[in-house]
């Protein structure tokens, strides 16, 4: 087989695998052979063993020797360490764009996305809203251009994204969450670093509080 062929299906599974990971179709504790995973998927175990290893290594899965693939929980004291990280990385990173003064087509995508939050809440849409809440987190990274950076951090995202989407629904209208994003955009189009960073930082630490309040509230610690 043709690599560019090999790595295109071991591509395939592990978008796939990480699609059905994320938005709990294989839910925390879920475990299987590789074989199960591969009919699942209807695919061949090959490039289903390696997108397993590459899920491994961001967290998501743990491989056990002669049972298969377990998906991992996500814990309180998880959660706690992800929010730490990403209360010191990305609040830095934005005020760093801050800095170079970015343009408004430059920043459209951050605006396009709190446009999208925003009349999400106003039709009750919470997936809409989530999906629109990534689109910003997502766009900023790419504006920020460290790629190293960005793979850290996204696989924080991958690790937080499952406890998200239940989270969101035990909690009130994230209103407060969109007025922090139009807040950082704001401060971002100012080309001002310590209002960026400091708004960033503001919301990365409200919305942990928050989270972990909930996990705390109803009993969600293994999810």
């Amino acid at each position: 087989m043709p690599e560019a062929v090999k790595q295109s299906r071991v591509d395939d599974a592990y978008s796939r695998l990480k699609d059905e990971i994320r938005n709990n179709r294989m839910a925390p504790g879920f475990q299987a052979t590789e074989p199960e995973v591969a009919l699942h998927l209807g695919m061949s175990r090959t490039p289903v063993r390696e997108a397993l290893i590459r899920l491994a290594a961001e967290g998501l899965v743990e491989l056990i020797p002669r049972r298969g693939v377990r998906v991992l929980p996500i814990r309180a004291d998880d959660m706690r360490e992800i929010y730490d990280i990403l209360t010191a990385l990305e609040p830095d990173a934005a005020a760093r764009l801050a800095a170079r003064a970015p343009t408004a087509e430059q920043l459209a995508p951050l605006d396009e996305a709190t446009r999208r939050m925003e009349a999400a809440l106003e039709a009750d849409d919470l997936d809409a809203w989530t999906v629109a809440d990534d689109m910003f987190h997502l766009a900023l990274l790419d504006l920020q251009g460290n790629r190293r950076l960005k793979d850290i951090v996204t696989a924080l995202y991958d690790q937080t994204h499952r406890t998200r989407s239940v989270t969101l629904r035990l909690r009130g209208a994230p209103h407060q969450s969109t007025a922090e994003h139009r807040e950082i955009l704001h401060h971002l189009a100012r080309a001002d670093p310590d209002a960026t960073r400091d708004a960033f930082k503001r919301h990365r630490q409200r919305a942990a509080e928050e989270l972990l309040g909930i996990l705390e509230k109803y009993k969600l610690a293994q999810l």
